[in-house]
């Protein structure tokens, strides 16, 4: 398991690397709650043209909640399982509005991280990778092969293991970066280990290193 020191260390290198860092709007709390639904077993892509459909279809929560399951399906349709997801965010909507008086998550931004982690997961169909450090396959691949996990670690246990050691001012920023190098550099197949910031820190990028190859 990595320090928090380590992490920040990363984080710095793949923003000297990548450039500053560039946050995405923020939304509501509910709108991001329902989108990190939408962007589970999918690209990105695919899920933002989900989340598009749906705001345009029922621009209020309170008409998703009241539209009929499979309207709400066909407009989803791009995330992926669409009918799953449907009745998910039904689900979800439903308990917030029960415990809120209406469906309206701000109050959060009141609470510290533990106890909104703990309200998030406590509704229905939210598990840790929605309410947590959220690692995806770029993610996780990466988090490998630095030595921050077992490479048999499933996508649960990772939430778990790493969520305490990324500081949460960072989370998002390293997301983000993470995903970003996943793509462009520590690719599942023929990684660039000689174009890696993180080489040094690295399993995988010590074994293709110019030293590596001399003792081969």
């Amino acid at each position: 398991m990595p320090e928090p020191r380590d992490v920040i260390a990363v984080q710095r290198l793949l923003r000297g690397s990548q450039g500053p860092f560039v946050p995405k709007p923020s939304l509501p709390i509910v709108d991001e709650l329902i989108a990190t639904v939408l962007s589970q077993h999918t690209s990105d892509r695919n899920s933002e043209r989900a989340f598009a459909g749906l705001k345009a279809a029922f621009p209020a929560w309170e008409q998703v909640l009241d539209a009929p399951a499979e309207a709400l399906a066909d407009v989803i349709r791009s995330g992926g399982i669409a009918d799953q997801k449907a009745r998910r965010i039904q689900r979800i909507l439903g308990e917030i509005r029960e415990r809120e008086g209406r469906i309206d998550l701000g109050r959060l931004c009141d609470l510290d991280d533990a106890a909104v982690q703990e309200y998030l997961t406590s509704l229905p169909g939210v598990g840790p990778k929605t309410a947590a450090f959220p690692v995806d396959t770029h993610v996780h691949r990466v988090a490998v092969r630095l030595g921050w996990l077992p490479p048999r670690t499933t996508a649960a246990e990772a939430h778990q293991v790493l969520t305490p050691v990324v500081p949460p001012g960072i989370r998002y920023d390293l997301h983000l970066a993470l995903i970003t190098h996943g793509r462009e550099v520590c690719k599942s197949q023929r990684p660039r280990c000689g174009a890696c910031v993180l080489r040094d820190r690295c399993v995988t990028g010590s074994e293709h290193s110019p030293a590596a190859a001399v003792r081969g």
